[in-house]
């Protein structure tokens, strides 16, 4: 699935597979993150086991975009699964140590998954939805 905003400003959910892997591209902010949410609840929803979500190429600024990752964490667990975070971005590890997070979410460098991310515009069909 994968969501598009108008404007400079989009955010991107790629699922590469089926509730268990994605990928999130773009900027996380006020604009982009109801959308977000809403795509990863359901990738969330039709997977089983441990969910790893890919983030290097996500842009993460501030509390808006950690509450999305926070959030999603917290309904994993309330779903008996367990959110991995993939590959972060010297920002977002910075983020996280600054508020604690480091110590709650669970992180790994993506040297150690298994899996290729799909080049931009291929892999699965995708659905957009546009907010403008």
């Amino acid at each position: 699935m994968a969501l598009t905003t108008c404007g400079e400003r989009s955010a991107c959910v790629q699922e590469i597979r089926v509730g268990r892997e994605v990928a999130v591209l773009g900027r996380l902010d006020v604009i982009t993150v109801a959308d977000v949410r809403v795509a990863l609840h359901d990738i969330l929803a039709r997977g089983a086991g441990d969910l790893l979500i890919h983030l290097a190429q996500a842009e993460v600024h501030d509390a808006t975009g950690l509450g999305v990752i926070v959030g999603f964490h917290h309904r994993a667990r309330r779903l008996g699964r367990r959110l991995v975070l993939v590959d972060v971005s010297p920002r977002l590890d910075r983020l996280l140590r600054a508020s604690r997070l480091q110590q709650t979410l669970l992180r790994v460098p993506a040297e150690h998954v298994a899996t290729v991310l799909p080049a931009t515009g291929t892999g699965p069909p995708t659905t957009e939805v546009a907010t403008c």
